[in-house]
């Protein structure tokens, strides 16, 4: 088995929570600006794939160097061990990016970094005409920031918030991927009851019944480095036999998912059901201000729309203020509200326990908390 340097991506805010996870995997990492970094096998990038909840990808790190000019980027890049990653019939676009650098030409970085790449692999495979490139996939991504170049490997394929339960969705959903976030940032425990008031297409039921059984995020899709032959397939066998029996498809779930649009109902039933979660999650339509319940301890998460939109802000602050007043009964329930809304404080009627900046894809928002009173100690 190799060893690896390992980037888990994350949205800006979730750092933290991917860190989280990476340790939870039995790997130590170090925190960076929208990344976690850690060293590990192939097992590693197997596992990371298939459990990482709120990371975006798992990348390789094969360099980092400074470059301040395009012959300093050539020459560290065909410095690199190529051979280790790419067989001969590799199919290995490039992509890139560039932040406060001298090599401020995305388009010119990307075909140098390929030439490099190219040079690189002609002498290792005593080649002299052009690669076909009609095996496994390697997207390679060469991202500079102040004149740093690092030079990555994907591993994921498709984000890894493409779960592949998802049939329909509405129109703004929320990623898996924050989702996931939103339900570790509560204090909600499976044996407590759990509701999401603007369930859209059921993302955040889904993934809480996923974290509530422990079910694998990444158990019912493919990934980019499972045709790499390099990585046996015994390796993705083993990871996937561990998902199977860390599961916990036993563990009872009290999850609801309310939304004021019942074709949204009936896609996240849809969706539920894809997820092999369809008979966990009970969906009603309701308006948020008819929400009611004798069940105590429970966790409310609520991703409303935020009243961006010309004309909608009047109705949007409206419902926060129904809103507010529905929940005030609510005292033993511990309520996680995301808005883009700075004066949502304001219309809910309380100021919030704790507030947390998130992004939601490009939207500043802030995680509203107000936590409930704590159940008495025999109940918890």
């Amino acid at each position: 088995m190799g060893k690896y340097q390992l980037i888990a991506t994350a949205a800006m805010g979730l750092e933290a929570l991917v860190a989280k996870e990476v340790r939870a995997l039995g790997y130590e990492c170090e925190v960076e600006n929208g990344k976690v970094i850690y060293t590990g096998d192939e097992t590693a990038i197997a596992r990371s794939n298939m459990w990482l909840r709120t990371a975006d990808r798992v990348k390789i790190k094969v360099g980092e160097f400074k470059a301040y000019t395009f012959d300093e980027l050539f020459e560290k890049t065909k410095a690199l061990p190529w051979e280790k990653y790419l067989p001969e019939d590799a199919e290995f676009p490039v992509t890139g990016k560039s932040v406060k650098s001298k090599l401020f030409s995305v388009s010119d970085c990307q075909a140098i970094v390929k030439k490099a790449v190219v040079d690189r692999m002609k002498s290792y495979y005593k080649r002299d005409s052009w690669f076909e490139e009609t095996g496994a996939y390697f997207r390679i991504e060469v991202a500079l920031l102040k004149d740093v170049a690092t030079i990555t490997i994907d591993t994921s394929g498709q984000g890894l918030h493409k779960r592949g339960y998802r049939v329909d969705q509405g129109e703004a959903p929320l990623k898996e991927t924050l989702a996931a976030a939103l339900v570790q940032l509560t204090n909600w425990k499976p044996d407590k009851p759990f509701i999401d008031p603007f369930c859209g297409s059921g993302t955040i039921p889904i993934e809480a019944a996923m974290i509530g059984q422990n079910i694998a995020p990444g158990f019912n899709r493919e990934f980019v480095s499972e045709k790499w032959n390099w990585i046996p397939g015994k390796v993705w066998d083993e990871a996937r036999t561990e998902a199977e029996d860390l599961a916990n498809y036993d563990q009872p779930l009290d999850i609801m998912g309310t939304d004021i649009d019942h074709r949204m109902i009936k896609i996240a039933q849809e969706n539920s059901f894809e997820a092999g979660l369809g008979d966990l999650i009970q969906y009603k339509q309701m308006q948020v201000r008819d929400i009611t319940t004798i069940k105590e301890y429970g966790v409310i998460v609520g991703n409303p729309p935020y009243g961006e939109r010309l004309g909608e802000k009047n109705a949007v602050e409206h419902m926060y203020k129904e809103m507010g007043q529905s929940f005030s009964k609510l005292d033993t329930w511990s309520i996680y509200i995301l808005t883009s809304n700075e004066e949502f404080e304001q219309f809910y009627g309380r100021p919030a326990t704790k507030k947390r900046k998130l992004f939601n894809g490009f939207i500043r928002t802030d995680l509203y908390q107000y936590w409930g009173k704590r159940p008495p100690r025999s109940i918890e």
